[in-house]
């Protein structure tokens, strides 16, 4: 995707994330962007200003006071300029200024004048990202319109572990060219996504799960109404944030879950099944909670779920396109070739959840794409990069239909 002829304005706040920024400027500069940065007098403690001078070829603003260059009331300058306004780092002081319209230093008086979309990513302690106020903040910069990428999960500087790392600045810059030069090639589509993990209940406190968090068929859902589709999300248990402004649907175990997706297939041009649905489920259950009996070993039976991925493929109808995914952890091509195959599907992304950096609950994946005319391995990346991957398969092969 080529961005020439984009303003990009780029605000830096002070994290160790800040370093990333750098890379986030370069990718954008070649891509054709024209990018200026505005940074935060905390953010010239972690990366000196001449570096991104450097990197974006032009002057780098610090101070709102200083004397412009030229005669033009600078803030009100680059806030017409910017065909978006990006953040990042964002900290979780910002986010605070912009939801409470605080303008204090360069930047935040920028970014509250811009007409651009603007676009933030988070970086932060965990404790800081889950706490209350900095959720009630990020919930009102979303009803505003304002669009966030992140943050990720993983260790942080500060030796933690959780959400609040910085995405990667590949993941950023997708995000940023997308809003800029949006795809509209699915438009009129109506798409199925479904996502996260089943429960099968054993009784009232107990389940059977597994670890998918629906970030993959999030980052799908997302992707595919970026690029004009109609999609309706249906989910399980997830970790991930359910994205806004599509079709919702919620179920708990594999038999709702057949039910939501066999019941809407019918109507759709595209149904992609990122979901990991529990392939058996409790014979029996349990109205009350099932007490152990001190010295005997619980026997419990298990019988087969439907298979909804099958169920699709049968319904299937002309100029409908299914895609599956396998999760493996051998054999990989052989395994999702047979189900491709078996369930009538156009497109499978295989993967084998061993690899690190691979599978449930984590950020990145490394897919392969199968169809029947032949098989495209991928190197890992971000999962919202892989969903626009995924997408352009979909797209071409309907366009050989």
């Amino acid at each position: 995707m080529k961005l020439t002829g984009k303003e990009v304005v780029l605000g830096v706040t002070g994290g160790i994330a800040a370093y990333k920024a750098c890379e986030v400027v370069s990718r954008l500069r070649k891509l054709g962007a024209s990018v200026h940065v505005i940074m935060t007098q905390n953010a010239t403690e972690f990366v000196q200003p001449l570096t991104f001078e450097t990197l974006s070829n032009h002057p780098v603003v610090t101070d709102t006071f200083a004397r412009p260059e030229t005669w033009e009331v600078e803030h009100i300058a680059l806030a017409k300029r910017a065909d978006l306004f990006l953040i990042a780092p964002a900290t979780a002081n910002i986010l605070a200024k912009m939801a409470c319209g605080i303008a204090d230093d360069m930047l935040s008086t920028t970014v509250l004048a811009t007409k651009a979309p603007v676009l933030v990513a988070p970086a932060m302690n965990t404790g800081m990202w889950t706490a209350a106020v900095t959720q009630e903040n990020c919930a009102t910069l979303k009803s505003r319109g304002v669009h966030f990428v992140g943050p990720a999960s993983g260790v942080l500087a500060c030796g933690d572990t959780g959400a609040g790392r910085m995405s990667e600045p590949e993941e950023i810059v997708s995000e940023a060219a997308e809003l800029l030069c949006p795809r509209q090639d699915m438009q009129g589509l109506k798409v199925l996504v479904t996502a996260g993990a089943t429960r099968e209940r054993l009784d009232p406190v107990r389940y059977m799960t597994n670890d998918s968090s629906g970030k993959m068929g999030f980052a799908i859902a997302r992707a595919a109404q970026r690029r004009g589709a109609d999609v309706t999300v249906v989910y399980g248990s997830v970790t991930a944030e359910v994205p806004q402004g599509v079709e919702k649907v919620h179920v708990e175990s594999t038999c709702d879950l057949y039910d939501a997706v066999t019941g809407r297939a019918g109507e759709m041009d595209v149904v992609i099944q990122a979901a990991a649905p529990a392939d058996y489920r409790f014979r029996e259950t349990f109205a009350q909670k099932h007490k152990k009996q001190a010295g005997e070993a619980l026997v419990l039976e298990m019988v087969e779920n439907p298979d909804i991925a099958a169920a699709v493929g049968q319904m299937k109808r002309p100029g409908q396109t299914l895609v599956g995914f396998a999760a493996e952890t051998e054999n990989l091509l052989e395994n999702a070739r047979r189900k491709l195959d078996k369930k009538h599907l156009d497109l499978i992304v295989a993967n084998d959840v061993t690899k690190p950096g691979a599978g449930f609950d984590v950020d990145t994946n490394i897919a392969t794409l199968i169809t029947h005319e032949g098989v495209k391995e991928l190197p890992m990346k971000q999962k919202s990069a892989l969903a626009d991957d995924i997408l352009d398969q979909v797209m071409a092969l309907r366009h050989q239909a």
